[in-house]
């Protein structure tokens, strides 16, 4: 439950390891947050974030999830809404891979959709009908400014993100009126482990960066947070641009 202050005290990350839900962690255990739990697929391999953030003075602990094996999510988030509300999920798993990998082998084209995108349905409603029965709670859905628009380099990963992207609109909107509400983040690129290696694109930033834009948007009730804001504009033009200019561009 929120405190009296409206901080957010209890927070579960779907994907625990992700370098800019735990940049987003941070930021905000420098409130009020005291309770903070990682669905990953495995905890021991959490056990390192689990001892900083308790040194840091929270109640930490790691669960079993696996985007890719739905039949369990139910148990798995009903267990863990069992030990108290949560105020905020971060959905943050995810598959990124690289185009050349999906064309070479379209089965883990189909594995990335079934995480991305399937994943996501799955475990968002099933987050959204805990939140609506303990009638609060937000859910922050992590997707992808490769949403936007279909690029010729990526166009599989950013299908599963714009799949979700419009997914968790649809699910907020769906939510008004509950005392549920769903934020969407479009990040650009990040430089983390995962996109170690890649060139990196125009207005490229960092998980702090990243956690800095999303924490405040989530004070100034915020459903759609681009991180960083600059690419709201940079699209807010792209987004309309011919399909041969989009191309020349890199699209």
């Amino acid at each position: 439950m929120r405190d009296a202050l409206g901080a957010m005290q209890s927070v579960l990350v779907l994907g625990g390891n992700s370098e800019i839900a735990l940049a987003i962690v941070d930021r905000l255990i420098e409130g009020r947050t005291s309770r903070v739990v990682l669905a990953v697929r495995e905890p021991a391999g959490a056990q390192s974030t689990i001892d900083r953030l308790t040194a840091a003075g929270v109640s930490a602990s790691a669960i079993a999830f696996d985007a890719l094996k739905p039949e369990n999510h139910a148990k798995v988030l009903n267990d863990a809404f069992a030990e108290g509300d949560i105020d905020l999920v971060i959905s943050a798993f995810g598959i990124l891979g690289s185009q050349a990998e999906f064309d070479a082998d379209p089965m883990f084209a189909l594995q990335a959709v079934n995480a991305n995108f399937g994943g996501a349905v799955t475990s968002s409603l099933i987050v959204a009908d805990l939140m609506r029965r303990q009638g609060h709670g937000t859910l922050l859905m992590i997707t992808s400014i490769a949403a936007m628009r279909g690029r010729a380099d990526n166009y599989v990963y950013g299908s599963t993100k714009a799949g979700q992207d419009l997914f968790a609109q649809g699910l907020g909107d769906a939510l008004v009126g509950s005392g549920v509400r769903v934020v969407v983040v479009r990040p650009g690129f990040v430089h983390t482990k995962m996109t170690d290696g890649m060139k990196p694109a125009p207005f490229s930033t960092t998980p702090d960066k990243v956690a800095e834009v999303v924490v405040d948007g989530l004070a100034k009730g915020r459903e759609l947070i681009f991180a960083p804001s600059i690419l709201r504009f940079v699209f807010a033009g792209l987004i309309h641009a011919p399909r041969m200019i989009w191309r020349r561009l890199g699209g």
